[in-house]
């Protein structure tokens, strides 16, 4: 009988392990097949963009208002997935900034990129606090900086080129794009037709040219100029905006201008949340 009992055991050891085995090389799979992932987050009136290389690095550009980032979050993220290698700031609003606080009660982070332009507001001061007890650094975004994630997945910064401390956080708003392969995002924060004036000015067709433009500033006719967005030529444009907003966003003007140049229109007050995923490089289709 002890014997028959020893045979049992053996095989369930056997088992369990063969079972963990293929649980490890199920997760080793994941890590290394994983889609590219860009989601504008259904945040309501704000912004916050969220990207997963194939790799596995994983960014938040902008967190939105207060209470509302993470249970966005949890339509991108695995529940036991509690680590965002950085944030992007792309200026110290409220609507751009207050979920960052949230994030970093539950998530590990690494670093985060900033602008440079300053604020005096509570929730700003708060947030800086929160870094610097957690030891996370903050880095100047700079023109020409590339940031890496891995997959064939980068960042290129297009702004600020200078210091921006004394202008208005919108005026110094972080401008960049994304490329994963052959496709790429124009990511403009809340940047004006001031801010799209001076990149036109130091950048070609070509480097601005764009399969999706993330609208400035949630489509207010202060940004997204007729000739951004002829130079950016976007087959799509994300807009971010909450319901009913009382800026009246995305104003007619923008939406003119965009229509003018043939960009399809995407938008968060009327789609929630809209995810593009590439599950192989120029094989992406737009979820909404």
């Amino acid at each position: 009988m002890f014997q028959n009992c020893k045979k049992y055991w053996l095989f369930f050891s056997a088992f369990l392990l063969l079972v963990a085995n293929i649980f490890i090389f199920y997760l080793a799979w994941q890590n290394y097949h994983r889609d590219f992932t860009f989601a504008m987050l259904d945040i309501g009136q704000g912004d916050a963009l969220f990207v997963e290389s194939p790799t596995g690095t994983q960014i938040l550009i902008d967190s939105g208002p207060p209470r509302k980032i993470l249970n966005q979050l949890s339509q991108v993220m695995s529940p036991f997935d509690r680590k965002i290698d950085a944030f992007i700031i792309t200026n110290p609003d409220q609507d751009h900034i207050g979920g960052f606080l949230d994030v970093l009660k539950i998530y590990q982070v690494d670093e985060v990129f900033e602008p440079g332009t300053l604020t005096d507001s509570k929730v700003y001061q708060n947030l800086k606090d929160e870094l610097k007890k957690k030891d996370i650094p903050s880095i100047l975004a700079k023109k020409g900086m590339r940031l890496n994630l891995g997959g064939e997945v980068f960042i290129q910064i297009l702004f600020p080129d200078q210091d921006v401390s004394f202008w208005s956080t919108n005026d110094g708003s972080i401008v960049a794009k994304l490329f994963y392969g052959n496709t790429s995002i124009m990511l403009t924060g809340d940047a004006t037709i001031k801010t799209e004036k001076i990149i036109l000015e130091e950048n070609s067709i070509a480097q601005l040219n764009s399969d999706i433009l993330k609208v400035g500033h949630h489509g207010s006719r202060t940004s997204t100029s007729p000739e951004f967005v002829k130079a950016t030529s976007p087959t799509y444009a994300f807009i971010s905006d909450g319901k009913n907003n009382k800026y009246g966003h995305p104003h007619q003007e923008t939406l003119d201008v965009l229509s003018l140049f043939g960009a399809k229109i995407f938008r968060t007050d009327l789609l929630g949340t809209i995810i593009m995923k590439c599950a192989r490089i120029n094989e992406c289709v737009i979820n909404k």
